[in-house]
């Protein structure tokens, strides 16, 4: 079996958008061994374009060079010859929460051909985990992140026979099983929110440290950029998004300096939109909380990556795959994403049946177990040996029974 590659071209104007390694045809062969079909035919499950995207799958026994192609703005890079090495993804990432995870997927991955998806894989290091305690699982892995997705797979080469790595955003989970054949998983995790990556790539234009083009696009081969949205947003419109994504205190006066900025050019670095946002939060209310740009980044990346509506259609469809026994793991770190998650596992752990009854109605009782008790915070140990964790809170549930 050889490895392949998959090349991301835009439908309408014909533009070479992203080149990037994924895993090989074998990786995925145990999918369809499983149902008693041939692996030889598994190569179109390789990845998930998004929409309005094709692919081509490359051998890279066959296509061992691809020249250099030109599109508007300059050189596509070729394919890479060597992929990113392990010690890329080991050394830029700590897993948040990784005992307790391991422990809490532990019952659901027992048995032998478990499918654990990791819906939002990064850089591996939950997964690796799972693959290692786990010797006999299988990983499905979900990202947006093309960039995440190479580390990703040099991470994981030990483990190739029984990785499969797919392009979508987790929303999509549905459909990617669905491409996979796969009616139901064993456990699925959700590591939510901005990744390491992304966050010390500084030309990705997350983090208001750095000067960098205003992008934060998690997917940067498609949607549009924060600077479309500070740009082309009605005043009225920006400081919505900051005031509800961001629970920004100054939402309005933020969008409004905004906007008398974008009248005189438009907005285009982070270090610009930073200051503004400096200069538009009265004095007395710089001296805490942090870094006064901090609320409004992190509305603008949610809002440029849709991330609340992706997680509000993700989590009930990864309740829906899992088979009983299955477990649903989040760890999110905002409020936003926590009281959705909260919400639909609360949901599914109550009874649908009348209050008052003496006894449960048939196809009433709870569909879910909640395995943790209100959301799980880290330690101080765990804080200190890696900072990004401290506003993080995992749930947990089980499911118990099939839907009715």
């Amino acid at each position: 079996m050889t490895d392949a590659y998959v090349v991301a071209r835009d439908e309408a104007s014909g533009r070479s958008l992203s080149w990037r390694t994924f895993p090989g045809a074998r990786r995925t062969g145990w999918l369809r061994e499983r149902q008693g079909t041939p692996a030889r035919e598994t190569a179109p499950l390789l990845s998930t374009p998004m929409p309005h995207f094709s692919t081509a799958l490359l051998s890279h026994r066959t296509t061992r060079r691809v020249e250099t192609q030109m599109d508007d703005d300059g050189p596509v890079p070729a394919i890479p010859a060597e992929p990113p090495s392990f010690a890329d993804a080991a050394a830029r990432h700590v897993p948040v929460f990784l005992n307790r995870v391991l422990e809490l997927l532990a019952p659901a991955l027992r048995l032998p051909g478990a499918v654990f998806v990791d819906a939002t894989l990064g850089m591996a290091g939950h997964a690796e985990a799972v693959l290692t305690a786990h010797p006999q699982a299988r990983l499905v892995g979900i990202d947006r992140d093309n960039d995440a997705l190479a580390l990703a797979t040099a991470r994981l080469a030990a483990f190739a026979g029984r990785t499969t790595l797919v392009h979508a955003v987790y929303d999509q989970l549905p459909e990617v099983l669905g491409r996979l054949g796969l009616v139901t998983v064993d456990a699925v995790l959700f590591d939510l929110g901005v990744s390491s990556l992304q966050l010390d790539e500084s030309a990705r234009g997350f983090s208001y440290a750095h000067d960098a083009p205003l992008d934060m696009r998690m997917d940067r081969s498609t949607g549009r950029t924060a600077a479309d949205v500070v740009n082309d947003y009605p005043g009225k419109e920006l400081a919505r998004v900051l005031r509800h994504y961001g629970d920004e205190r100054f939402a309005s006066r933020i969008a409004d300096a905004i906007v008398r900025e974008r009248q005189r050019r438009p907005l285009a670095s982070t270090a610009r939109l930073a200051e503004l946002v400096r200069e538009a939060i009265p004095a007395a209310a710089r001296r805490t909380g942090g870094h006064p740009a901090k609320r409004t980044f992190q509305a603008l990346r949610i809002e440029v990556n849709a991330e609340l509506a992706a997680l509000e259609r993700a989590i009930p469809a990864a309740v829906d795959a899992i088979g009983v026994g299955g477990r649903v793991v989040v760890l999110s770190y905002q409020s936003l994403e926590d009281r959705l998650v909260k919400r639909a596992f609360a949901a599914g752990a109550a009874s649908t049946s009348p209050s008052g009854l003496p006894v449960e109605l048939p196809g009433h009782a709870p569909q879910l177990r909640l395995l943790t008790r209100g959301a799980e915070q880290p330690g101080l140990a765990e804080i200190a040996a890696n900072p990004r964790a401290a506003s993080a809170k995992l749930r947990a549930v089980e499911r118990l029974r099939a839907a009715a």
